[in-house]
């Protein structure tokens, strides 16, 4: 068993190589472009709420729970549970952000509590810290590749130590995308839950750099880098463990928020873009055009008729005419799934997801 130490034991002059200041100063500029892309947004909640959807949806499909857009898009906003238990999951992902984004925003910190309540949100108990023996990661094959802290008192000095570490600068003088990366793989490290670790990390990377002030909210997110480079994340967090190799970590983390955030930069041009194409043209076609009911059409890639009842404050007889007339006018798309009907938005789903909504060629 590796035997863990306070991040602060290291030097921070190690991560002022010349490769990796040319790497950080390449992604704080383009996750400075990214925040100022975000606030020109009109509405931040249509960010947070269709962005974090695919955040959780490749969070989730790192740890192999794997759901379809489709499937996702249904039933996220939904106040039943979702059918199937990856979509499940998947919206709990989204739900653990929200808490975690809510409590940095009113506090201006990332504390031990927070992350025991994103955990408990992802997981649907409070479970806690371990206090049990016997966690160890392992390859696929079944051999353990490392064994985390066992002792309950050394996990919860360690997750003190990175409490720290998180919310008081100086003890170690490091820009703050070189902090993200070392507190990234210190959590991982540690693994202090028995289960939700590797979401629960990753949700901690976008909320400290909305805690530092880098982002006004939480609009990076860098699973989907990790899902496609998955062998290089896993080998590198495990090089740090055998070979102290801790540049190279950082170097792949920074270029995680270099692409992560040039991502970002486009989809958010895209559905900018897609919403006041909406705007522009349902408020010359239809006396009925409001603000609220572009934020509601672009806030959900599926919207249903309670949605536009409850953001618009009108009958379930106005809300289904609304939403008729805009599907036969060609904005949305009625798709009838079992006894419920709900409304596409093509363009943003094509946004998202990458691909055209199912039944429906674009």
């Amino acid at each position: 068993m590796t035997r863990l130490h306070p991040l602060t034991d290291l030097d921070p002059a190690r991560f002022d190589r010349p490769d990796l200041l040319k790497q950080l100063n390449v992604a704080s500029r383009r996750l400075a472009e990214l925040k100022g892309v975000a606030a020109s947004m009109p509405n931040q909640g249509i960010l947070i709420g269709t962005l974090a959807l695919q955040e959780a949806k490749d969070s989730s499909e790192i740890e192999n729970i794997v759901t379809t857009h489709d499937e996702l898009f249904r039933d996220a906003d939904l106040a039943d549970a979702p059918e199937s238990a990856a979509a499940k999951e998947v919206a709990r992902c989204r739900q653990a952000l929200g808490v975690g984004f809510g409590a940095v925003r009113d506090t201006g910190l990332l504390t031990n509590n927070h992350i025991l309540d994103i955990q408990a949100t992802l997981e649907k108990n409070r479970a806690g810290f371990r206090v049990l023996p016997g966690t160890a990661l392992k390859r696929d094959d079944g051999e353990t590749v490392y064994t985390p802290p066992q002792n309950p008192d050394d996990i919860v000095e360690l997750m003190r130590d990175l409490e720290r570490f998180i919310n008081e600068d100086a003890p170690f003088d490091a820009d703050p995308l070189v902090k993200m990366a070392l507190a990234h793989h210190q959590f991982e490290s540690i693994h202090p839950f028995y289960d939700g670790n590797g979401r629960t990390g990753r949700i901690i990377n976008v909320l400290y750099l909305v805690k530092q002030g880098l982002l006004d909210s939480p609009v990076l997110y860098l699973s989907r880098h990790i899902v496609r480079t998955k062998a290089e994340y896993y080998r590198l967090l495990q090089d740090v463990r055998e070979r102290d190799a801790w540049e190279d970590w950082v170097c792949y983390m920074l270029v995680a928020v270099e692409r992560t955030a040039q991502d970002g930069i486009a989809t958010i041009q895209a559905i900018k873009a897609q919403l006041l194409d909406y705007k522009h043209r349902i408020r010359a076609k239809h006396h009925f055009y409001s603000q609220d009911l572009i934020n509601n059409l672009f806030s959900h890639p599926y919207t249903r008729i309670e949605f536009i009842e409850r953001d618009l404050g009108v009958s379930r007889v106005t809300a289904t005419r609304y939403l008729d007339k805009l599907a036969e006018d060609g904005f949305l798309f009625k798709r009838k799934i079992g006894r419920a009907n709900y409304y596409v938005n093509p363009p943003l789903y094509r946004i998202l997801a990458g691909e055209a909504p199912p039944d429906m060629t674009l």
